[in-house]
């Protein structure tokens, strides 16, 4: 369990970087446009399909995989 606190933090910053960016990614509009200000302005709501359904339920994976990360390093602590 030694090696797994030590390499911990550098796990959580990992994924921490990774969930941002899926985050960013999911702006509606224009997909990486959208996230850095572009896109439309609409608002109008349509589903997701494609490459953005599965950004989606990542970026859940991810946010799951961060709490626990979270919760491990407060148990371990």
């Amino acid at each position: 369990m030694d090696t797994f606190t030590q390499f911990l933090p550098w796990l959580q910053i990992v994924v921490s970087i990774l969930l941002v960016i899926t985050i960013l990614l999911q702006q509606t509009g224009t997909g990486v446009g959208g996230a850095l200000g572009g896109g439309d302005g609409s608002g109008n709501y349509r589903t997701r399909r494609g490459f953005e359904r599965f950004l989606f339920y990542f970026t859940i994976i991810i946010a799951i995989i961060f709490t626990g990360l979270a919760i491990a390093a407060i148990v371990l602590r």
